[in-house]
């Protein structure tokens, strides 16, 4: 995944709360910020999906009896606060046009998504935050980041994990012997049936032959390396040979 040109990055909703189990750490978003400024210095055309599990999760929403499509309306809403503190930040670390766009209309606070217009604020130089998802419940975050990848024309998608450097073959937490894929295509971890996003999202990944880089998001300079073709994590895409660490 060297010399990409235009990416997005997804960013799971624990990667604003850090080391806390809900809500924003300092440290996190310093982060967030510094690793995303980093990555416009670059002059890469930078879309970021987020997520909103740190501030409501599904288990929240079972322990209370809140319906699933309920739930979703108000992870939904998550996900537009957490975009509006990550442009705060990004403005704080010196990106000055930073644009959220969300599928939901809230014209007071952000811009509605439109395709077109996000692929022109890319080519502008803007960085893209995009909120809320598809807009529609029973639907996580992930399929709608590779919705949006496709639609805007990128040319991979890095799936920043917190605290997971990879795709193993299986959970390293319960099997001492799993094994960490450096590169794999797709078809290989569908097979394995290991959980790198959502099924639908990643086989929608895999018909469209969109490249997917999973790695380490608290590592320094993760996003420019990556950019830059370093080995972290795992490259998994179309004809890549299976390689493990």
């Amino acid at each position: 995944m060297a010399e990409l040109r235009r990416v997005l990055v997804k960013l799971s909703g624990g990667a604003f709360a850090g080391e806390e189990s809900f809500g924003f750490d300092r440290a996190a978003l310093d982060h967030i910020g510094s690793e995303l400024a980093d990555l416009r210095r670059q002059g890469i055309e930078t879309a970021v999906m987020v997520g909103g599990g740190n501030i409501f999760r599904g288990r929240t929403a079972e322990d209370w009896g809140i319906e699933r499509a309920e739930a979703d309306n108000i992870g939904t809403m998550a996900t537009v606060v957490n975009s509006l503190i990550l442009r705060g930040v990004l403005t704080a670390n010196g990106v000055e046009d930073v644009r959220v766009m969300t599928a939901i209309p809230m014209a007071a606070v952000a811009e509605p998504y439109i395709r077109l217009r996000a692929i022109h604020h890319l080519e502008k130089g803007r960085l893209v935050i995009f909120a809320a998802g598809t807009g529609q419940p029973y639907v996580t975050t992930d399929y709608p980041a590779v919705q949006r990848a496709l639609e805007i024309r990128a040319e991979g998608i890095l799936v920043a994990k917190r605290g997971v450097n990879g795709v193993y073959t299986s959970d390293p937490n319960r099997e001492p012997g799993a094994r960490r894929y450096l590169t794999a295509d797709y078809d290989t971890v569908l097979h394995a049936n290991v959980q790198v996003m959502d099924q639908s999202a990643f086989i929608l990944a895999r018909d469209y032959r969109l490249p997917i880089h999973v790695f380490d998001f608290t590592q320094e300079h993760c996003l420019r390396r990556v950019i830059a073709g370093e080995q972290l994590g795992t490259r998994i895409a179309h004809g890549l040979p299976v390689a493990f660490e």
